[in-house]
């Protein structure tokens, strides 16, 4: 059962002095950015600010040197997040990569795997593309059917994958996929294996139109695809453990709650001047929200540093930010009487039809709300 406490994250100076720094470097950067596209900021794609951040020792942050990382603190990784996120700048170009699949690599990957891949991820110039979600699947990630044949030199890969962020621009995929029994074993039998996406024959990217109307979702299909035996992942049949280990990351960080962060920026503009007492009550209480999500993913972040497993933890915070992000565009339409329109000029209507039509979303990516809560009552010991 783990011990549910979220420690304090201490005073960190070299943090603090660099959010100065990060802060004037985007406030120039994005000067020109205007806020409808600064709501976008998980799926604005931009390889090359993302390589701007890697030319700066912004990426990769705590990964060792010898594999293009800089040895900072994950405190200081959290300020460059934290950072980006609030001012809205593009970071899919570096976001799955830096966040989740370089980690991956550095703790499960072959040492050829990382001397290959990391110091690319880590300048900025190697798109990563995750591939969990299948079909028929829900977020039943164990019921995965994907699957990868072992032959002479390697695998072949058959199944397809879905939901898949960024597929069409990515340049690798770590694929969680079957190289053993049947979906009947659950999580025995599982594997990852690193695909090369612009050199491996026998896949196709579909893509899935959101209700936004935008392009970030894809179905990727798999068809006797091969991949040589370099690219299995640590090892074979632990693809269970790797993954959840890999999903501890893509839940406990800020973006867990600063995805909506432009519609609450627009609000409190147009809240402007307002004497509405429901307006000072609402807009104080989405703050102690925040703060109260920030204490926690900071503390999610002094685990990491520590070295432990914040498995539970992460998952309580993206449940939390979940929530706060989706009733934010609710709390929004009963502040102001306004109905959503992307095409308008005013930038808070704009904005609020953008989250109000992404927000279904927020409790989608990364597990969804079920799966989550099963996990925090598991790790409680209650389940």
């Amino acid at each position: 059962m783990t011990t549910l406490r979220f420690p304090t994250p201490p005073v960190h100076g070299a943090a603090e002095a660099l959010r100065t720094e990060v802060r004037a470097f985007l406030a120039d950067a994005l000067a020109d950015r205007p806020p409808l596209r600064r709501a976008d900021s998980w799926n604005g794609f931009d390889r090359e600010f993302s390589r701007k951040l890697g030319q700066r020792g912004w990426l990769g942050m705590t990964w060792p040197k010898k594999y293009g990382g800089h040895e900072r603190s994950a405190f200081e990784r959290y300020v460059v997040v934290e950072e980006t996120l609030a001012a809205g700048a593009p970071v899919a170009a570096h976001w799955i990569a830096d966040r989740q699949s370089g980690p991956s690599l550095l703790k499960y990957g072959t040492e050829d795997q990382k001397q290959s891949i990391l110091p690319g991820i880590a300048a900025g110039e190697t798109v990563f593309c995750i591939g969990m979600s299948e079909p028929d699947s829900g977020s039943d990630l164990a019921a995965t059917r994907t699957r990868a044949t072992p032959v002479d030199g390697g695998w072949r890969v058959t199944g397809t994958k879905l939901w898949t962020t960024g597929a069409h621009d990515a340049d690798y995929m770590i694929l969680f996929c079957r190289t053993s029994g049947t979906p009947a074993d659950r999580q025995a039998g599982t594997s990852q294996l690193l695909v090369d996406l612009k050199a491996t024959d026998g896949i196709t990217i579909r893509p899935i139109i959101d209700l936004a109307g935008q392009h970030h979702f894809n179905e990727v299909h798999f068809e006797e695809a091969f991949l040589p035996s370099s690219a299995l992942i640590g090892s074979e049949g632990a693809g269970w453990e790797q993954v959840m280990s890999e999903l501890a990351f893509e839940r406990s960080g800020p973006e867990r709650f600063l995805s909506s962060m432009q519609l609450l920026i627009e609000l409190i503009g147009a809240l402007r001047g307002s004497t509405s007492e429901a307006a000072e009550l609402a807009l104080g209480r989405l703050t102690a929200h925040l703060v109260t999500l920030r204490r926690l993913s900071r503390g999610v972040a002094a685990m990491l540093e520590a070295g432990e497993n914040p498995g539970t933890h992460a998952a309580i915070v993206k449940d939390l930010g979940a929530t706060f992000e989706q009733d934010l565009p609710d709390i929004a339409r009963n502040l102001i009487d306004a109905e959503p329109d992307a095409g308008s000029t005013s930038d808070f209507i704009a904005v609020l039809a953008h989250i109000t039509m992404n927000a279904p979303s927020f409790s989608l990516r990364g597990g969804t709300r079920e799966i989550l809560r099963g996990i925090i009552a598991r790790g409680l010991g209650l389940r």
